[in-house]
């Protein structure tokens, strides 16, 4: 595998406060990263950084070995960095395909790909296939303000999509879903690494449904990592149980 998408020595503050204080993360193609730990330990501070959302005051942000520490948020996700935010963003009035539609035209606005070649056939098969990837076929006429939270949050993943990306990061994708579209996303999720060879980054407060997706994960604490493992590694390492989990990863008596 190689490293898709890399922080090093990344320092960020926010006013007066540190938040991140040197963390270094590197995220392979084909593999899902957990980026676990408590509130306020900085996990959407670093993804922000991360994406280009917030600049960093010091360290590195490479996209496979390329610098784009000083890239845009947009830039970096024409390079293939695509964003899904912990706050709800699908457009609550418009339909399943409407939504879709916009978010086509928006990625490719003013570029030769939907000015001068794609027929409007074109793009309502490239709407469909789309749909279908995120079990939204069904759904193409409802409202997205009438979708379950589930169904929001795959069409939110439908709209990173829309621009096949090479790095996904995924902040909170489990909040507000049931236990069983959290799995289904997951589910997604990891097939979206191991079969179109994206790197996965996610963070979640779901700690069970995350580490069932994640191939390798780490924990942030007060801005630092505090130790990085496989799941099994990571449910039983000391720091993980004392610090952040307690009990919920201590392993049964024999």
């Amino acid at each position: 595998m190689s490293t898709a998408i890399e922080a090093n020595e990344l320092r960020v503050m926010l006013g007066d406060e540190t938040v991140l204080r040197g963390v270094t993360v590197r995220a392979e193609a084909g593999e899902v990263l957990g980026v676990l730990g408590p509130s306020g330990a900085g996990k959407s501070t670093l993804f922000r950084a991360m994406v280009g959302e917030i600049p960093a005051q010091s360290g590195e942000i490479l996209l496979f070995g390329e610098p784009v520490t000083r890239l845009p948020l947009w830039e970096r996700a024409r390079r293939g960095v695509a964003y899904l935010p912990q706050t709800p963003s699908v457009l609550w009035d418009l339909s399943v395909r409407d939504n879709l539609r916009t978010y086509r035209r928006i990625v490719y606005r003013g570029s030769w790909f939907t000015r001068r070649s794609e027929s409007s056939h074109d793009e309502d098969r490239a709407i469909a296939i789309l749909a279908e990837r995120v079990a939204l076929a069904d759904k193409m006429d409802v409202k997205a303000g009438e979708l379950s939270g589930g169904e929001r949050r795959r069409l939110e993943l439908a709209r990173a999509l829309t621009r096949p990306p090479k790095v996904l990061v995924c902040d909170e994708p489990f909040a507000g879903i049931d236990p069983q579209q959290a799995s289904r996303l997951g589910d997604m999720l990891r097939s979206l690494a191991k079969d179109s060879g994206v790197a996965v980054l996610l963070a979640d407060h779901h700690v069970a449904e995350a580490l069932s997706v994640c191939t390798r994960a780490l924990l942030l604490l007060d801005g630092q990592i505090a130790m990085e493992g496989s799941p099994d590694a990571f449910r039983r390492h000391p720091i993980v149980v004392g610090r952040y989990l307690g009990n919920w990863t201590r392993p049964p008596p024999e």
